[in-house]
């Protein structure tokens, strides 16, 4: 009897998990019991049989600060996913998001065994900064695998073989949404405004980007009493957000699960959403937002002179600011809480900014064939084309 298939998957982020998950699902499903799966991963990837090697939340960090803080652990993971790998002896290794880890696993397995296909799954945004990232990359793994259709010319040019499989964020399934259901089991009025606050799925978001977020809020909920303020809480940071949430002295609805994002995302009037893939769901649901995003002072140092502005893919695409970003210094309580309140207040300034949504999705590609079943479609080339015949 042929073994099954050993596909090692390595998502260390929210957004990484669910990509993971919709991969492992798609595998599954092209291959059923002839294939099976281990790495690292959250809760939805543990929904498709990926056994988790580590708690992904130790990983979840951005800016230089948190990364040396975290260092010395990380390097022990980077160990244990290595060792992992040395005792399965997986068919493909696939590194989904986190740059710095995936790319020290990816050079230690390289050591290890350099029959292993290594792929990368999503790749640095070298169109937005340090593009020669491109050039690193394509000396660490085999193939990648791109969620924008502009990424290939930079990663092909330095000779990494790159296959676009399109977004997964833009095939987020709205249909099942109720709005009336999260306004039921929250006792929210049928005509009450509701302001979403969607601040990151990393610890460092939540201590740097929740604040600022928070006072808005409540800046907002002050002048209008029955703006009701809803959080949906990424499984990797609830925790945190339920426990700064309870000193607030106005009521919130932190709420769990991805029906009740989705419910709640159909639901908002407006949304104020930390940078990230959050925000295409957002314009997905219909939802006007407003843009923030805080990293510690010595990263912002460090990257503002390099980072091209816009930040937000839509806004990119779009090739101008349809949803406003307030980043770093800017985004303070004050500064939020005036662009939340403008849109507050004129639906057709919300209106408006659906529309200009809506058209950018359509230059990133909503509609293209589902990305987990391409990216599961590229494993199985890749393998194909490695197979002596």
């Amino acid at each position: 009897m042929t073994k099954p298939l050993c596909v090692m998957l390595v998502a260390t982020e929210a957004s990484g998990d669910d990509r993971g998950a919709g991969l492992a699902k798609s595998l599954r499903a092209r291959l059923g019991d002839k294939v099976r799966f281990i790495g690292a991963g959250g809760a939805q990837m543990a929904a498709q049989g990926v056994e988790s090697l580590f708690d992904i939340a130790q990983l979840s960090i951005l800016g230089v600060v948190d990364a040396l803080a975290v260092y010395p652990r990380a390097m022990k993971l980077v160990d244990q996913t290595v060792a992992l790998a040395a005792r399965e002896k997986p068919d493909v290794v696939v590194l989904i998001d986190s740059w710095a880890f995936s790319l020290r696993v990816a050079n230690r397995l390289r050591k290890l065994d350099p029959a292993i296909p290594l792929v990368k799954y999503v790749a640095p945004q070298v169109w937005a900064w340090r593009r020669g990232r491109a050039k690193v990359l394509a000396r660490s793994v085999d193939h990648l695998l791109s969620i924008h259709t502009f990424d290939a010319p930079y990663f092909e040019a330095e000779g990494l073989p790159t296959t676009f499989v399109g977004n997964a964020a833009l095939k987020v399934d709205f249909s099942a949404a109720d709005p009336a259901r999260l306004r039921a089991e929250y006792k929210i009025a049928p005509e009450a405004p509701i302001l979403l606050v969607l601040p990151g799925s990393r610890p460092s978001e939540i201590n740097r980007v929740l604040p600022p977020f928070a006072e808005a809020a409540l800046l907002l909920k002050a002048s209008r009493p029955d703006l009701e303020i809803v959080i949906p809480a990424a499984p990797t940071v609830a925790e945190a957000v339920k426990a700064q949430v309870a000193g607030w002295p106005r009521r919130a609805h932190v709420v769990e699960g991805e029906q009740a994002k989705l419910d709640s995302m159909k639901a908002a009037t407006v949304a104020m959403a930390c940078s990230g893939t959050v925000t295409i769901e957002l314009a997905l649901a219909g939802c006007p937002m407003v843009i923030g995003y805080r990293i510690d002072k010595l990263t912002y140092a460090l990257v503002n002179r390099l980072v091209r502005r816009p930040i937000t893919l839509f806004n990119i695409a779009a090739g101008e600011i349809v949803a406003p970003e307030l980043i770093q210094d800017d985004c303070t309580p004050q500064a939020l809480a005036r662009e939340i309140a403008l849109r507050l207040e004129d639906p057709a300034l919300r209106a408006r900014q659906v529309a200009a949504q809506f058209a950018a999705l359509e230059t990133m590609g909503r509609g293209g064939p589902d990305p987990s079943d391409a990216a599961a479609d590229a494993i199985l080339k890749i393998l194909a084309e490695r197979t002596p015949a």
